[in-house]
């Protein structure tokens, strides 16, 4: 007798608590989209990795879609037509300004941070005949900077230009970049992404290959020129061709929602990749740096008010004017 009260007590308490869930995740779309990037880099990977991650374990299906990168990321995102989105912090902040170069004049005051990424530096890579040893010696030469509207695509032409080194420049996704460079269609291939960088890798594997940043001149210049990067020191070993350090410039990435996503959903999605590094690392590995206290690196996008919830409810303290 004792023993069936006890099963029925149970029993009540947990319909109890499938009652509040269910309840808690009523307004919860059927399906979510995460904007990513071109395929080859980073972004692809750790993008459609994170949506099988929320699929497996939130019971929503989830999938990513490829993009042009943080640009149009954001404006995807603002305009409603994807639920996560994968940013640079520089892009973000100038379509958080209305000054998107995809949608000028539109602020994109309705986004919001959920958790941090990893920093994203910038490097280069050549074929290894072509003699180039840094950006400098890009000058005169045809490269590819990465698909128009991504991070490298917005980013290495102005670096270019402040660093007053005339390129041949063109647009394309990170695998297509190393195709052509293979192809001898072009003479290095810039980029911007997590590293391992998959299509640098790629390259590494299959074609004689050297990686090369900036000269320390070039880097002092750069860091000057442009507050929004901080100093990184790209690891030899790296990749297979890189045996010594490569000091660059980097910027964070950080994943962002809509303001509307329901808290229920944001706070769950917080709370399983800050909770679960290891995971996130079998996804890629530059999640290494997709650690709770990394939220610091963002000083300006409100974060959405289920991820407030979890980084408070675990000891991190939001100012006031970001929470969401």
């Amino acid at each position: 007798m004792r023993f069936s009260k006890f099963a029925a007590t149970s029993a009540a308490a947990i319909m109890a608590v499938t009652a509040a869930q269910a309840d808690d995740r009523a307004d919860w779309p059927s399906e979510l989209t995460v904007g990513t990037a071109s395929q080859g880099g980073v972004y692809f990977v750790y993008g459609n990795g994170l949506a099988s991650f929320i699929s497996e374990e939130l019971g929503i299906s989830a999938s990513g879609e490829v993009t042009g990168g943080p640009v149009q990321n954001v404006t995807l995102l603002q305009m409603q037509e994807h639920d996560i989105g994968l940013v640079t912090m520089g892009p973000m902040f100038e379509a958080w300004n209305g000054e998107s170069e995809l949608a000028p004049g539109l602020p994109h005051t309705d986004v919001r941070a959920l958790f941090p990424m990893y920093e994203t530096p910038f490097q280069g890579i050549a074929l290894c005949s072509q003699d180039i040893s840094s950006v400098g010696d890009l000058a005169g030469k045809r490269v590819n900077v990465g698909p128009a509207g991504g991070t490298p695509g917005t980013y290495w032409p102005r670096i270019l230009d402040a660093l007053d080194v005339d390129a041949n420049v063109s647009f394309a996704g990170a695998a297509d970049a190393a195709g052509q460079l293979q192809d001898g269609l072009i003479d290095a291939f810039v980029f911007a992404a997590g590293v391992p960088i998959a299509a640098f890798s790629q390259l590494a594997a299959e074609a004689d290959v050297c990686t090369f940043t900036f000269s320390d001149e070039e880097h002092a210049a750069v860091l000057e020129a442009f507050p929004e990067v901080s100093p990184f020191t790209i690891p030899g070993g790296s990749y297979t061709v890189q045996d010594e350090d490569q000091e660059s410039v980097a910027m964070w990435n950080f994943a962002v929602v809509h303001q509307d996503m329901p808290e229920s959903l944001a706070y769950e999605i917080t709370k399983l990749v800050m909770e679960n590094n290891e995971r996130m690392m079998q996804i890629h590995a530059a999640a290494a740096a997709t650690l709770p206290e990394n939220f610091v690196n963002n000083a300006f996008l409100p974060f959405h008010p289920g991820a407030v919830r979890w980084f408070e409810e675990n000891g991190f303290e939001i100012d006031e004017d970001l929470r969401g």
